[in-house]
């Protein structure tokens, strides 16, 4: 806070001494508008609490539920699975072109949409863990309800991820105001995590305590009627709360924040659809920055999707999974101030490499030693670290793209949202692609729907898709991010101009404002 007040201090004194225009400007000191208070940046965060409660939830449960409770063939699971995510990669382009054609109204451009959608997302999401009584008919409810829930999800989210570039026009500001996202984001998939998986855990699933590193004994021990009622019920109640939490965040990201109107220039003229994908895809570190982390975030999603399976059939420890789940969330959640510090010390590259590289030693020991549950928490524990960059880096680097972009076309103007929609929207494709294949290689490994012990080629299957495969993606994106050119410097630089443009429009906007009244 001192040097920021120094920096208005110097501003004053500037102005003090400027000979031009005294006799025009008023004494008042040309102060910065654009800094964000401590409570305007948790209400900034408590907006990403939704997307990522929501969002862990699913990853983590989604799976498991329409196989385990649902109880549909894992063919059908897949499909769900691949269409649901693709529909959802669809949406946030969409929404995102949408949303740069918006028109700024009384309380914002992004707003709106964030208001406007946030009832019909609590409404969808509590009807996908719903089990109807269909029969065959179940595959068409789930998958309508999931893809009705992620448009309406990304009608909140695609604005709000936009919301970034004018909570703030001080780039440190947006840095620290996403700092704080990222924590709050990461406490959202621990709350997801802990309610679904505390309150889901609580209920049996299987008459007996069951050791899947036996899967060998061919007796097949299925779900009782009862246990298997209990255990849709506890959805259920797990999502009830989850929705609560949703509006709750909605409104005070509503109440607490004021976004701030584009600057006094104009914004350039709508394009198209394909306009704007060619401006965003022709801008070439935002195409690496993309396609890398496209490979990173898909083998943490990888590794989200099949985990809960993992550590059920897998390892065995079928009455601790939702803790093991939750235990990473908390450390992941512990360790973001950590990573937002190293990536201000030592730069967001080097962090990238850091954080990614840190997850690999501990996939590789979880297949490697004979399943123990204490080793198992705590390779969790180390797991959770790297899951704290794999949130937090996309999401710092995503704003510094968008401003070399406009350091680079200064006027081209009001298209913020596109560059994070188009992001997510490879991400969501890519990630639908291998869950669905994912879950069709373990209908093909013989999974037995409702069964409570899997064979061995299931336990198998899931080793590979939690570890060797994630191992892969995560080298193949950091040889990529290798190439990235936006560094400290560029970064910097890129500040610095883009400060003296702000500063000069704030100076134009005063003097017209001087002269009008004056006139």
């Amino acid at each position: 806070m001192a040097r920021g007040e120094g920096a208005e201090q110097c501003a004053a004194t500037l102005l003090a001494v400027k000979p031009l225009n005294a006799d025009i400007k008023t004494a008042k000191p040309k102060v910065h508008k654009h800094r964000l208070s401590v409570w305007n940046k948790l209400c900034y965060a408590a907006g990403g609490a939704p997307y990522q409660i929501t969002g862990s939830a699913l990853g983590f449960f989604l799976q498991i539920y329409l196989l385990d409770v649902a109880q549909l063939d894992p063919f059908y699971a897949s499909i769900i699975l691949f269409l649901g995510r693709a529909w959802d990669a669809i949406t946030d382009p969409t929404v995102g072109f949408l949303v740069s054609q918006s028109r700024w109204t009384f309380i914002g451009r992004m707003m709106p949409w964030i208001v406007l959608s946030t009832p019909f997302a609590v409404l969808t999401y509590l009807l996908i863990w719903y089990v109807p009584p269909f029969g065959e008919g179940n595959v068409f409810w789930y998958l309508v309800f999931y893809c009705l829930f992620q448009s309406m999800q990304t009608c909140f989210h695609v604005p709000y991820s936009a919301l970034t570039m004018f909570i703030s026009k001080d780039q440190k500001e947006r840095d620290s105001a996403t700092a704080y996202r990222m924590t709050v984001e990461v406490l959202g998939t621990v709350l997801g995590t802990a309610i679904q998986g505390q309150i889901v855990g609580g209920a049996p699933d299987c008459p007996i305590d069951l050791n899947s590193t036996d899967s060998n004994n061919e007796t097949n021990i299925n779900m009782t009627s009862g246990s298997l009622e209990e255990t849709k019920q506890a959805y259920l109640i797990a999502s009830g709360v989850i929705c609560i939490i949703y509006v709750l965040c909605a409104a005070v990201l509503f109440l607490g924040v004021k976004e701030q109107k584009e600057t006094t220039r104009k914004r350039s003229q709508l394009i198209t659809f394909r306009q704007g994908m060619r401006m965003v895809m022709s801008h070439e570190p935002y195409i690496k920055l993309v396609i890398g982390f496209l490979f990173t975030s898909l083998a943490f999603m990888l590794l989200e999707g099949n985990f809960a399976l993992f550590i059920k059939y897998a390892l065995g420890h079928r009455n601790h999974f939702q803790n093991i789940l939750l235990v990473i969330m908390l450390s992941g959640t512990i360790t973001i101030p950590w990573w937002q510090w190293f990536l201000t010390k030592f730069g967001k590259k080097k962090a990238v490499y850091a954080g990614m590289l840190w997850a690999i030693p501990f996939m590789i020991l979880i297949v490697s030693i004979e399943s123990n549950l204490i080793i198992s928490y705590l390779v969790s524990v180390g797991a959770g670290v790297s899951v704290a960059a794999a949130f937090l880096l996309p999401w710092s680097m995503l704003p510094d793209v968008v401003d070399d972009f406009k350091v680079q076309n200064p006027d081209v103007q009001g298209h913020e949202a596109l560059f994070y929609s188009f992001y997510v929207f490879f991400v969501k494709f890519a990630s639908g692609v291998s869950l669905g294949i994912s879950t069709l290689s373990l209908k093909f490994a013989g999974y037995e729907v409702g069964s409570c012990l899997q064979p061995g080629t299931v336990t198998l299957t899931l080793k590979v898709l939690v570890s060797p495969v994630p191992v892969v993606l995560i080298l193949v994106g950091l040889l990529i991010l290798r190439t990235y050119p936006i560094d400290e410097e560029r970064r910097l630089g890129n500040r610095k101009e883009l400060q003296q443009i702000l500063d000069s429009e704030t100076d134009s906007e005063s003097e017209s404002s001087t002269l009008g009244s004056s006139a």
